[in-house]
């Protein structure tokens, strides 16, 4: 007989609002979405990964958020969709906004072009709700992400964004739990070029190395070279 972790004891039981049935969740790397995945899948809700973040810098940095993210959706049995990496579309978006800071018009702009694209993908593909592993990470604001995703959502008759709190109920502790039980890779970084170049300013005054993409990983010990 298996008994259930304190993980599952402690997770809710979820529902989609509104009767709905098909969920596209947009993801933006593992670490966020390994809990909000394992609470759906739990749950018995009909959804698919939809991976759409062209603000994600460098490439190299990409493809480790995308392929941590497919091992951990092929892990589960859970369809993952593949989306653009149009950065040319997203510099030009955010020309005029480089020195926005974290949480402000930039990051709008970024939350917009990426729900746009899950509501036009959930239009088009028969999925009548969406939502993102976003708003997980205490690093972001909420209310501004929910704001991002309502807005894309109401561009199409019969879709909806489900704005549910994925830290309340242990879920922020959990996804920490869970990243560092699957040693996912671990970014150090929002994802785009200008906070990247915003985290390395701060490291550099206050006496610490560069950001060393491709080497930390939770639940690993051991400190890593600087990369090139």
């Amino acid at each position: 007989m298996r008994y259930p972790t304190m993980t599952e004891l402690q997770r809710p039981t979820l529902t989609l609002p509104a009767d709905g049935k098909r969920l596209l969740l947009h993801s933006c790397c593992a670490p966020c979405s390994g809990e909000v995945m394992e609470a759906i899948t739990a749950s018995g809700i009909d959804y698919a990964i939809f991976f759409y973040n062209p603000n994600i810098h460098p490439v190299k940095e990409y493809e480790l958020r995308k392929q941590e993210n497919i091992r951990f959706a092929e892990q589960h049995g859970i369809p993952f969709i593949d989306c653009d990496y149009d950065t040319d579309n997203w510099f030009s978006r955010a020309r005029g906004m480089e020195n926005e800071p974290e949480r402000g018009i930039r990051c709008t702009m970024c939350f917009d072009m990426r729900f746009e694209r899950t509501a036009l993908y959930a239009h088009e593909h028969g999925y009548d709700t969406i939502s993102s592993s976003l708003g997980i990470s205490r690093w972001k604001n909420m209310a501004q992400i929910n704001d991002c995703g309502i807005r894309a959502a109401s561009r199409y008759e019969g879709l909806q964004y489900w704005d549910y709190n994925w830290r309340k109920g242990g879920g922020a502790s959990r996804m920490i739990e869970i990243s560092k039980r699957e040693q996912f890779y671990q970014q150090e970084y929002c994802g785009c070029v200008y906070s990247l170049r915003d985290a390395n300013r701060h490291r550099r005054e206050n006496g610490r190395e560069r950001i060393r993409i491709g080497l930390l990983y939770y639940g690993q010990d051991t400190e890593a070279p600087q990369a090139d």
